[in-house]
């Protein structure tokens, strides 16, 4: 997480998380929650980093480390403003099951907020089971947890 591919990507998600959830969670909170995990819990031989770059810019990306015994967490599934539209994060979200899958996690576990309906719709889509209402208004939700079993 700390590599310098990374961070532009974490620079943009701080600012969209903060546009997003300032006036809910409170002004600051995008690093608190950028902050929450060390960076080593993202590394070998437990968790892994994924950066999609395009003529040495990094422009999708994303991450998981170890949740529970079989299961992966997925964090920071991100794509670049100036590059949406083009599929990149489902690209990342297979990329990382498959990665997930080859080191022996049976499931994915994952979370995101209930102001990012772009993440919601790519996770339904995808073949992850909510474990909320769908039904319900997002607002009325603090987070969406979402599992996913993985094929080995």
């Amino acid at each position: 997480m700390d590599d310098s591919r990374v961070r532009p990507l974490l620079d943009e998600l701080a600012v969209e998380y903060e546009t997003r959830y300032a006036d809910l969670f409170g002004s600051g909170s995008a690093a608190q929650e950028l902050n929450k995990y060390p960076a080593h819990e993202f590394t070998a031989p437990d968790g892994a980093v994924l950066i999609l770059q395009e003529q040495g810019a990094s422009v999708a990306g994303g991450a998981f480390r170890r949740y529970g015994a079989d299961t992966a967490e997925f964090k920071r599934i991100w794509t670049h403003s100036g590059h949406r539209r083009r599929g990149l994060a489902r690209l990342v979200l297979a990329e990382l099951e498959a990665h997930a899958a080859a080191l022996g996690y049976t499931r994915v576990y994952l979370t995101t907020g209930p102001r990012q309906p772009e993440a919601r719709g790519l996770y339904l889509n995808t073949g992850y089971e909510p474990h909320f209402d769908v039904e319900a208004a997002p607002e009325t939700l603090p987070f969406l947890a979402f599992s996913k079993v993985l094929l080995p």
